[in-house]
């Protein structure tokens, strides 16, 4: 008891120091662990104190004991809102700032207001409350906080529908954890302290389990804990005496990017447990423009920007061509040591990989150097519906790229051109071997300068790309028609890190002006190397002979689909 009363007399200093109201919250992990009780036993002690105190909104749930707190304070009557033929009571909030009391209590502060009420969310009314002078008592269980959303729903298959952002914690000028073990808690359940009996069995084997509650508790202790040492850095701040640290966070958001919501959840709960200052980053390419993108989009995007200030955010919308030197820009010149991103909302398929693209991610890992980056697989409840759009998407781009008349793989590919590696062998060698092949079809073309070619290509990023199939390509000057050579490493590429044996290599020469083929050509082969008929096939082969009589059972199948004849 001495305890409560001297977090009462604490509480009591502050009101009467402050002109804006003081809001101090009973922090509990799970309905029944006696939060709006301690918030009325507060309520007594200061009422005897002599302080104005009053009741805006207490739900007591039919709980007797809590009920019995009720009496001798004075409460504010509720207002009655009309709501789909159905009469919704509410807490009167032009009620209590005509009655202007010194302290209101208002319980679950997480509630949604009925439509039609002034705020949408009860946590608006307590903010108008203290912009009026009023204090504030309220209560809150932890699963309520916007950035526990997704581990919540993870840990306990429990999705939260009423939550609250995480800076109403942050600013709150008290935070007292009311505790109870998980056993207690489910015998207090089970004697019909916290639900009505029709309600306990269900509770029992649902959301009060004890894994559940052990999990929520946890959670609880981890936030006061937090909540504790962030206020500490806090002081140390005002009094000059907290270290300059460089580690801040940002998370970069993407106007189409998956679960955004999660992304600023996590960057939230890893800013709260280091105690740094985090971003929320969106550059604005001038393809996102808001000329250029459509009003569905702006709106997710204005969404999520809300979203990320409301978790505590410091938001920043640059523009740039360049996304990946923009976030390292901004992040030299913030100071930023973490770095969250998202996995890539699209997968780059092997074509573009072929031509030289490379995702936001891979580009920061490449050129990011001090950084921390963290990739959060955000991809969990959109996968299925981003695989169905990226199917439709490469059958599209795949319509568009190959013209009406089909690539003959049996001319393209001759047996002539064909290898086989029974040895392990390295990229270089591969490479090599598979020039030499070609140099007869190379009329007065050096075999350094195709070497070199090839080389640089790939400095630009490899297109060994550990799936199973590379192709090593480049545009040559000087050539007229396309040189394609196929080797087969049996063993795989013995330099790679991981390789899928047998391992196809196709090196690609193309002449230097003609774009259009040579993307052509490496969209048939990619087409090739996914297809699940012609690749078995392709690593049962003893010899190129019956590798020709494949190609030419492919491009007969190519052809009937297509309805174009087979060239003689």
């Amino acid at each position: 008891m001495a305890i409560n009363e001297n977090r009462a007399d604490s509480f009591l200093r502050m009101i009467r120091l402050s002109e804006r109201g003081k809001l101090k919250i009973y922090l509990g992990y799970c309905a029944g662990v006696g939060k709006t009780y301690q918030m009325l036993l507060e309520a007594h002690r200061l009422k005897k104190e002599g302080v104005d105190v009053v009741v805006g909104l207490v739900e007591t749930h039919q709980r007797q004991d809590t009920a019995a707190l009720l009496e001798g304070l004075e409460i504010i009557p509720r207002t009655k809102i009309l709501y789909h033929g159905i009469e919704v009571e509410e807490m009167d909030i032009e009620a209590v700032f005509n009655r202007k009391p010194a302290v209101v209590l208002v319980d679950e502060l997480a509630h949604t207001n009925i439509p039609g009420s002034k705020n949408a969310k009860r946590y608006q009314d307590v903010e108008d409350l203290l912009q009026a002078g009023i204090h504030v008592i309220s209560t809150l269980n932890v699963q309520h906080l916007e950035s526990l959303y997704d581990t919540v729903e993870r840990d306990l298959n429990v999705k939260v529908k009423e939550r609250i952002p995480d800076k109403v914690l942050l600013e709150a000028d008290q935070l007292i954890n009311v505790d109870l073990t998980a056993e207690d808690l489910r015998k207090r359940l089970g004697e019909g302290k916290v639900y009505p009996p029709n309600r306990i069995n269900a509770a029992m084997e649902q959301f009060f389990k004890q894994s559940n509650l052990e999990e929520l508790r946890e959670l609880t202790l981890r936030e006061l804990a937090s909540q504790i040492d962030s206020r500490r850095r806090d002081n140390l701040a005002a009094d000059n005496l907290a270290p300059s640290s460089p580690d801040q966070i940002m998370v970069c958001l993407s106007s189409h990017g998956p679960n955004r919501d999660m992304l600023l959840r996590y960057a939230s709960r890893l800013a709260g447990r280091l105690n740094r200052s985090w971003y929320a980053f969106y550059v604005q390419t001038p393809a996102e423009s808001p000329a250029a993108i459509d009003a569905r989009t702006q709106r997710v995007l204005s969404t999520t920007l809300t979203l990320a200030k409301q978790l505590g955010a410091m938001v920043f919308t640059y523009k740039g061509e360049d996304v990946v030197k923009t976030i390292l820009q901004f992040a030299k010149e913030y100071r930023v040591g973490h770095i969250v991103v998202g996995t890539p909302g699209h997968k780059i398929s092997m074509l573009g990989r072929l031509i030289g693209q490379t995702s936001v991610v891979e580009r920061l890992i490449r050129e990011s150097s001090g950084i921390t980056l963290t990739v959060l697989d955000t991809r969990q409840s959109h996968q299925k519906t981003e695989e169905v759009i990226e199917k439709a998407e490469n059958e599209i781009s795949i319509a568009k790229i190959l013209p009406r008349q089909g690539l003959q793989f049996a001319e393209l590919i001759p047996e002539s051109r064909i290898c086989f590696w029974d040895a392990p062998v390295n990229k270089k060698d591969a490479v090599n071997a598979l020039i030499d092949l070609v140099m007869p079809a190379l009329s007065g073309l050096q075999r350094d300068t195709i070497r070199d070619a090839v080389a640089k290509r790939e400095e630009q990023g490899s297109t060994f790309l550990n799936e199973g199939v590379a192709f090593p390509h480049t545009r040559v000057p000087g050539l007229t028609d396309p040189v394609v050579a196929m080797g087969i490493a049996r063993q795989g590429i013995a330099d790679l890190e991981s390789g899928v044996a047998p391992y196809f290599v196709f090196l690609i020469l193309s002449p230097a002006d003609m774009n259009a083929q040579h993307v052509k050509i490496l969209s048939g082969l990619s087409r090739l190397s996914m297809d699940s008929f012609a690749m078995p096939r392709l690593k049962s082969a003893k010899n190129p002979a019956q590798i020709s009589e494949l190609f030419k059972e492919w491009d007969g199948l190519n052809a009937a689909k297509e309805k174009i004849p087979p060239q003689k």
